[in-house]
């Protein structure tokens, strides 16, 4: 099967904004107007095609990553898009951070009265830590004290962004009809009628026009609405010109020269300038009104990159730790990045790629360096949401799902197994509550295992494990409403989960290997070799015990150097006590210490809210390592005890307005404050310590 479309015909993009800015519903519209569906589906109504998760459709929320595959003809010429729906809950940041990571392009949205919102900057930042060109979408322009102005504002000063609108909008509120085109100088108007499929377009000298005016009721009102005249569309035009000419020195000079560009001049400055990150091009509609959809389309094609516009893909060779570049072609080897796994209920597990280079067939073998295994591809899949279609090869620079791939995770790269490669990971944000699951019978136990188990393959900030101390499963996420779904879906499958939020923080274990020493200097036979292993097998169990409030000891050098035997009554067993007994003897004379997880702490937050953060990191007894200032929010660096973090996501963002946001990692152990060890020692074991 040849490509079907060309490399520089194609655009990756994502939608990504803030929750209820309308990212499912422009989607849907994107795809009734590419011809994906036939019928328009509605959040509101429960009907959208992204949002095909039962969940999702109660909720009105997005909470998978939901891909599809349309097409749009610009100046006669057919595109391939690519388009990921993402999440806007901050629960499930994580859906936005793997989209992005294999996206070349994104449509930010934003509510037209609210402008820039706390997750808009989430987003927003996650776009540029993986340097992702975007365009800005003013969407619902149609809502009551909707402000375009207001929200090109918001971009620029909470951003940092360079925002240049490239549309005005004819209208606002309930007389909202269509756009000023800057560019072309029209008007493009929407027909009602015809759910936005057909619209009228005209030149914008028509609205200075009186008897023109006069003619068209439906344009006075949204010239009165707008408060635009003539003077106010060449003075806001000027300045289009004038930034976009700033951005681009090639233009610069025949702007100053001739004092104007060209329509075809602008448009390649500008789409120059979007793909370095210089501007952020800005356009307007009402997704709901099906008003704004196709402008939006064709500048996804002008601005946004394909897969050729994006430097090389970097990667390691696993074989000698050399850095590899894959360009993005056909004849270059096979190199692919797994960002999402998930269970169809239809042909069951099912792993969606990106593919880097070179070209994949259906039912070959690829490479699983992350791994270093090997695997078949049963079927590749075109998806369109949760719709599929079979295909026979995918190709560089396209998105897919394969059926048939056992043992792949979330950030696994796939690859010629001549030519291996490791592309760089995703870094995932660590869970901050816990949630208490247990099945309301025995038999239920097994299955239960099971669908949790699947349900943290598919999502990595989705955590499972068993606390020694009750015995209980807890699973671990991202937030209230991450583990209500998670367990929802759980459900789903096996009506028999209890559940008990254990608190914002929940419980936490890290798991990181003993750093143990054990040397072996017996001669003469003293003692039996066979005997050696399990006096270090019961050294590690006691270990594993601690010597203080039963917690595991670290940083442990044993040196066995004497001993005895005997013929008839020495064992194994009794060896394995020994080892035991004697190491518990060792620890009560050496004064153990208590350590405490210390964790690298990042928060990011607006300026007005330094202050306010910085106090409360202190008074969690945070030691500060930096600070810096980038796109306009302060990137506080910190190491913070464990202990002190439990709630910290709910404070930080109710000091901020939920503007703030912060990822935590595993750091090192260091030893606890006297006070610290008291009351842990005290809680545990239910003495006093003095």
């Amino acid at each position: 099967m040849a490509r079907a479309f060309k490399l520089e015909d194609t655009r990756n993009i994502g939608i990504m904004a803030h929750i209820d800015a309308g990212k499912t519903t422009s989607t849907e519209r994107i795809l009734f107007y590419t011809g994906v569906t036939y019928k328009i589906g509605s959040v509101d109504e429960g009907t959208a095609t992204m949002d095909w998760m039962e969940q999702e459709r109660e909720r009105g929320i997005t909470i998978t990553s939901a891909a599809t595959t349309a097409s749009w003809t610009r100046c006669d010429k057919k595109y391939r898009v690519n388009i990921i729906d993402t999440p806007g809950h901050v629960d499930f940041t994580v859906e936005v951070e793997r989209s992005l990571r294999v996206l070349d392009g994104a449509v930010a949205i934003f509510d037209s009265v609210a402008g820039v919102q706390p997750q808009s900057e989430t987003v927003w930042r996650q776009a540029d830590k993986y340097r992702v060109p975007r365009l800005a979408f003013v969407n619902k322009m149609d809502k009551m004290g909707a402000d375009f102005d207001h929200v090109i504002r918001t971009i620029r000063q909470r951003l940092g962004a360079h925002p240049v609108p490239l549309q005005f909008p004819l209208g606002r509120e309930d007389n909202f009809i269509g756009c000023i085109d800057f560019l072309e100088e029209k008007v493009v108007v929407w027909l009602e009628e015809t759910l936005g499929a057909k619209y009228e377009v005209f030149e914008v000298a028509k609205l200075w026009d009186p008897s023109f005016v006069a003619s068209r009721p439906d344009v006075a009102a949204a010239l009165k609405g707008s408060a635009i005249d003539k003077k106010f569309y060449e003075d806001h035009r000027a300045k289009v010109v004038e930034y976009v000419a700033e951005h681009d020195d090639e233009v610069l000079d025949k702007y100053l020269t001739d004092g104007t560009l060209t329509v075809e001049e602008m448009r390649k400055s500008i789409r120059k300038s979007t793909l370095a990150m210089k501007i952020v091009p800005v356009l307007a509609g009402s997704a709901f009104k099906n008003k704004g959809i196709q402008p939006l389309l064709d500048a996804v094609v002008d601005y946004l990159p394909s897969p050729l516009d994006v430097p090389p893909v970097e990667g390691v060779n696993p074989e000698n730790d050399e850095t590899v570049l894959r360009r993005a072609s056909d004849e270059q080897p096979f190199s692919a990045l797994a960002f999402k796994i998930m269970s169809d209920p239809f042909v069951g597990h099912v792993t969606y790629i990106r593919v880097y280079s070179g070209v994949l067939n259906a039912g070959s073998y690829v490479y699983n360096s992350t791994k270093s295994s090997r695997e078949r591809i049963g079927r590749l899949l075109q998806m369109h949401a949760n719709k599929r279609e079979e295909i026979e090869a995918v190709y560089a620079g396209d998105i897919c799902a394969c059926v048939g791939l056992k043992s792949v995770t979330t950030g696994d790269t796939l690859c010629d197994e001549k030519k291996p490669v490791i592309l760089e990971a995703m870094d995932f944000p660590t869970p901050v509550i816990s949630v208490a699951v247990e099945p309301k019978t025995k038999a239920d136990q097994d299955k239960m295992g099971q669908a949790l188990g699947r349900l943290a393959q598919e999502d990595p900030t989705f955590r499972v494990h068993t606390d020694t101390e009750t015995g209980q499963t807890l699973i671990s996420g991202m937030g209230e409403l991450h583990l209500e779904i998670i367990v929802e879906m759980s459900t789903d499958e096996l009506d028999a989960l209890a559940k008990s939020i254990a608190g914002t923080g929940g419980k936490w274990r890290f798991d990181k290997e003993h750093r143990f020493l054990f040397v072996d200097k017996i001669f003469g036979g003293a003692i039996p070799k066979e005997f050696v292993p399990p006096i270090e097998a019961g050294i590690r169990e006691a270990m594993d015990n601690g010597g203080l409030a039963g917690f595991m000891m670290v940083d442990v050098a044993v040196v066995l150097v004497d001993g005895s035997y005997h013929d008839v009554d020495s064992s194994e067993m009794a060896f394995k006590i020994a080892g035991s007994i004697g190491f518990k003897e060792a620890c009560a004379r050496a004064k153990p210490v208590l350590l405490e997880p210390i964790m690298r702490v990042e928060v990011t937050t607006p300026e007005e809210y330094m202050a306010a953060v910085f106090g409360d990191l202190n008074s969690r007894r945070a030691q500060i390592q930096g600070s810096e200032t980038r796109a306009g929010s302060h990137i506080i660096r910190v190491q913070v005890p464990l202990s002190e973090m439990f709630g910290y996501a709910t404070d930080l963002r109710s000091r901020s307005q939920g503007r703030a946001n912060f990822t935590m990692h595993f750091s090192h152990y260091a030893e606890a404050p006297a006070s610290v060890s008291e009351e842990v020692i005290s809680k545990t074991t239910g003495k006093a310590t003095r």
